[in-house]
């Protein structure tokens, strides 16, 4: 190569310190959600070069963190040669723009909250996706926005080209109501785009479409399982929320009836309540449903806090009392004596493995189950020229018999409440089972 050296061109990740504090009162204890946000972080493409701890009976108004802690910072960062510092609990703007003054530019300051929008901006595909992503970073930048912009102090006093820009108003005014302007703008998007799935929604509840979707924590297997289950092929990877965008896949039961089934963005501990409301209209989706299937990584050790955590964020949407199935995936990893007590502690949950294919079979036949629950049996006539009625018994109700008369099609079949009302005016019966 002679005297000029081979250098790589790959970007170099960053390199992050985590810090926490311990309050005592997280159900989480520090150092496993210490390793999450470090997941997390790797997940954002940092590398993660130390962390630092503090207990504490509530976090320090200036610095979160003590002062003494915050100097003993600053020469961690020094000495590690950090990038970015970030707090696993959510930091206030003027907490953020303190402890920037204390490691000095152009090393960050960033919280949790930070930490997964970012991820989030990352991962958003669709344009529902990116919109909402966009509403939650700027609901959280807008209160961080003092002091941005201190170097133009003093400018608008000089005089000459560009002094009136904004008739006075400092660039602090201006990015504000860009801001505010913007957010109004996102929130009026996102409302003609939940419109719009309002009634593809209305549609498939019409038609007796039977729903189900897949909630869970982040990384616990739901698009591997929807792969499987519906033989499409969803992005699938080992990392933190893979999925943000939800999908809606159509599955046909062994019994005949079609159903649907809606995969949706991983849930986590301490999720943003910014990210909570600029997702409503995605987690629509789950409050819509007629069957929630909770999916856990059973070889997670925090597989109980994580379903907390999840039955929190279904509380919160006002999806808590929708009828549910527990769903353990990953139970290849688990050996016998684990395997029984997790049966023990969870009787009434489904075992699978989404990989292998294991246990997938009981599971559909769970799904089958519930959704016959409250299934009335009638016979019915449909007449020949209702040929999209005759499709819709076929793919929405199980048919127990079907004969062919002069007058139509002749069927007993068990269907929904919501179908039986459509085919109520082709009843020829009224013994309801």
């Amino acid at each position: 190569m002679g005297r000029f050296k081979p250098f790589s061109t790959a970007p170099q990740p960053e390199r992050a310190i985590l810090v926490g504090v311990d309050t005592g009162r997280s159900p989480w204890p520090l150092e496993e959600s210490l390793a999450e946000l470090g997941r997390l972080a790797e997940t954002d493409g940092a590398e993660v070069v130390g962390t630092m701890t503090q207990r504490l009976d509530a976090p320090v108004p200036r610095t979160f963190i003590g002062s003494g802690k915050t100097q003993e910072l600053v020469r961690l960062v020094d000495a590690l040669d950090a990038d970015v510092v970030i707090f696993d609990d959510e930091l206030t703007p003027s907490q953020q723009s303190n402890l920037e003054k204390a490691v000095k530019e152009p090393r960050k300051v960033i919280d949790r909250t930070a930490l997964i929008l970012d991820i989030f901006g990352n991962h958003a595909k669709t344009r529902e996706g990116r919109l909402q992503v966009q509403l939650a970073q700027l609901q959280y930048l807008l209160p961080r926005l003092r002091g941005m912009w201190s170097h133009l102090v003093g400018e608008q006093t000089r005089g000459g080209i560009g002094s009136r820009f904004g008739q006075g108003e400092s660039q602090l005014e201006v990015d504000r109501r860009l801001i505010r302007d913007r957010i109004a703008w996102l929130r009026k998007e996102l409302e003609t785009l939940e419109k719009r799935r309002g009634v593809q929604s209305k549609a498939r509840w019409d038609a007796g479409v039977y729903r189900v979707a897949l909630v869970g924590y982040t990384n616990a297997g739901k698009s591997t399982l929807l792969n499987h289950l519906t033989g499409s092929d969803v992005y699938a990877k080992d990392e933190l929320f893979a999925t943000l965008d939800p999908t809606t896949r159509a599955l046909d039961l062994e019994e005949g009836r079609k159903i649907t089934i809606t995969d949706t963005v991983g849930f986590i501990q301490k999720l943003p309540t910014t990210l909570v409301e600029a997702f409503k209209s995605t987690l629509a989706e789950v409050v819509a449903a007629d069957l929630i299937l909770l999916v856990v990584d059973a070889s997670d050790p925090n597989a109980a806090k994580e379903i907390d955590a999840v039955r929190h964020v279904l509380k919160d949407i006002g999806a808590s009392e929708k009828r549910s199935v527990l769903v353990f995936n990953k139970m290849d990893l688990l050996d016998e004596a684990q395997t029984h007590e997790l049966m023990t502690a969870y009787p009434d949950a489904v075992q699978i493995s989404a990989l292998s294919g294991m246990g997938v079979r009981g599971l559909l036949y769970r799904i089958a189950q519930e959704a016959s629950d409250g299934d009335i049996t009638c016979t019915v006539l449909i007449p020949y020229e209702k040929g999209m009625l005759m499709r819709m018994v076929h793919e929405r109700c199980q048919v127990i018999s079907e004969r062919y008369e002069e007058g139509g099609l002749m069927a007993t079949v068990r269907a929904s409440e919501r179908m039986a009302m459509t085919l109520e005016p082709y009843r020829v019966d009224r013994q309801e089972a």
